[in-house]
């Protein structure tokens, strides 16, 4: 029991990280219904078929009626006649979720009411999809892989020493002390920037957890103006006496909405991109979380400039 709770605690601590996201994004959908008229034995073979364990029922114009579950058949195995109708034996007090809702009310919800299903509604109120706990332990893997994949890519391509004697960076001492011109037309080339940055600060003996910290930065921005900018970008570093300054801009299309793509686990990647390990959600959030101070500069369309300051001490 006690690792129980402590399993349950994980999750729930892990599920906050992606509070926010909307159930319409997890849901299943569409889903299967079937009507206060059905019969219980078209039920079990529905359930059997798809192998599910509960459906919506619902009457004219989708509208949300009760809900049956295998429970409800075990019921009627045990007392009843495979020949009923649905509605003699569903469940009638139902709690539904908006498509709207979040990751965030799914877990309030869950503690208050324990149920195994929730069905979704659209504002019509409409029902279109359902929820299950499975559904977001699911979804949970899936984006927690995802997350690893991005992390795992980037560690890898981090550790790796930049050995091409072509250079593009122009240095000057005195104003810039490090750029990089970032091309967007290649995705596997994200990283090469953050590389060749973070062998230029060991040239100048920056110490290593703070050389860290703004390789990881400098590859999530890397990786944001290739996935989403469609345009080219530059990284810029200046080294002063007791930070670091960096500074990554591109001319494409900018953030609509800053504040919803800081949100951790929010991205517009498209699923393609998504495969190979990128579109997490986590970029801005970790370039926040890596730096001790970041700005973002940005509108639709009219490109993104980031920058973001590291003490040294």
């Amino acid at each position: 029991m006690k690792n129980k709770n402590k399993e349950s605690k994980l999750l729930e601590k892990i599920l906050e990280m992606f509070s926010d996201t909307k159930i319409g994004e997890i849901m299943t959908s569409p889903v299967i219904v079937v009507t206060p008229e059905t019969s219980i034995k078209q039920v079990k073979n529905i359930m059997k078929i798809k192998k599910i364990s509960g459906l919506p029922v619902v009457k004219k114009g989708l509208k949300i009626e009760g809900i049956i579950s295998i429970e409800d058949i075990i019921n009627v195995l045990e007392k009843g006649n495979l020949k009923d109708p649905v509605m003699k034996w569903m469940t009638e007090e139902v709690k539904v979720l908006n498509e709207e809702d979040t990751l965030a009310d799914f877990i309030q919800i869950s503690k208050k009411y324990n149920f195994g299903r929730y069905p979704v509604i659209n504002d019509e109120k409409k029902v279109i999809g359902i929820v299950t706990k499975y559904d977001i332990i699911s979804w949970l893997f899936k984006k927690l892989g995802t997350i690893y994949i991005h992390d795992n890519r980037r560690e890898k391509i981090l550790d790796q020493e930049y050995i091409s004697k072509l250079t593009d960076e122009i240095l000057d001492d005195k104003k810039i002390s490090f750029k990089f011109e970032i091309d967007y037309n290649d995705i596997q080339k994200i990283g090469i920037g953050a590389t060749k940055l973070k062998s230029f600060l060991k040239n100048k003996s920056i110490d290593e957890k703070l050389i860290r910290k703004i390789s990881i930065s400098t590859y999530e921005a890397e990786a944001n103006v290739v996935i989403h900018s469609n345009s080219y970008g530059e990284i810029y570093c200046w080294i002063f006496e007791d930070n670091i300054r960096l500074l990554i801009k591109d001319y494409g299309k900018g953030i609509e909405n800053v504040e919803l793509a800081m949100q951790e686990g929010f991205s517009t990647a498209s699923e393609d991109v998504r495969s190979q390990g990128f579109g997490a959600g986590m970029g801005l959030p970790n370039m926040k979380r890596f730096s001790d101070k970041m700005t973002i500069i940005s509108e639709k369309g009219k490109g993104v400039i980031i920058e973001m300051l590291f003490y040294k001490d």
